[in-house]
């Protein structure tokens, strides 16, 4: 419905009873199959084995740093990540081997407006494509649009990161444009996708989690029954065993 001031112009729509929401504060929030929790220096040691040895160079290129190349420097990247007010890093911690295989950062914090960025996610080649990587992203926009109130939860990736990209899609964020040469790093050139998810999507998305997490949608052998890109779209799938 198109809204129209005294003067004729055309305006949003209200938004009765918005007040500032709180900031994101480190926690520990726990799933099925993953929990977070707030990153510390106890965590360097299984997060430079699973994310910072030679063969794990390609799960850097897309971000701003390079990949560590001791125990030394990793720590000091996340205690630079635990020390940073303006930002909550957690480590992701899959049940099934209970130590520390990925980080993910809630950044870029606008509490008057009720928007954060979900971002610098990092997932270990095992975190990769499981169940527990995609739980971990599913608890923190749960913590953001469901606990804290948020109306907004960004994406934003290297247009060229086509694995985020993707990611992205399936669970349920709406692309909505390219910032073309929005920052160089690593001497080359950025062209910044942008993704949403806001609280008039939350509860189609929400439920659409449930569906895809509910143990009765996974096969004996792990294999999903429906897939979480067709739930997000709400399409009609096919759910016999």
């Amino acid at each position: 419905m198109t809204r129209v001031n005294d003067h004729g112009q055309t305006v949003g729509d209200p938004v009765p009873g918005w007040t500032p929401r709180p900031a994101p504060a480190p926690v520990e929030l726990a799933g099925r199959t993953v929990r977070l929790e707030p990153v510390s220096l106890a965590h360097a040691p299984h997060l430079y084995a699973a994310l910072c040895r030679a063969a794990d160079e390609p799960l850097w290129t897309y971000r701003t740093q390079d990949r560590p190349r001791d125990l030394d420097g990793l720590a000091a990247l996340l205690a630079a990540a635990a020390d940073d007010p303006a930002t909550v890093t957690l480590a992701i911690v899959p049940r099934e081997t209970g130590v520390p295989e990925g980080l993910a950062t809630l950044m870029r914090v606008d509490p008057a407006q009720g928007c954060v960025e979900v971002g610098s996610i990092l997932f270990s080649r095992d975190l990769q494509r499981t169940t527990a990587a995609t739980e971990a992203l599913v608890l923190l926009a749960r913590h953001v649009l469901g606990a804290l109130g948020y109306r907004r939860l960004e994406w934003k990736c290297d247009s060229a990161n086509e694995p985020s990209r993707r990611a992205a899609a399936r669970l349920g964020f709406t692309f909505e444009g390219r910032f073309r040469q929005a920052m160089v790093y690593k001497g080359r050139n950025r062209d910044t996708d942008w993704f949403s998810l806001t609280d008039a999507d939350w509860s189609r998305v929400s439920a659409a989690y449930d569906a895809w997490l509910d143990p009765a949608n996974f096969h004996a052998d792990g294999r999903q029954r429906q897939s979480l890109s067709t739930l997000t779209a709400g399409e009609p799938t096919d759910a016999r065993p």
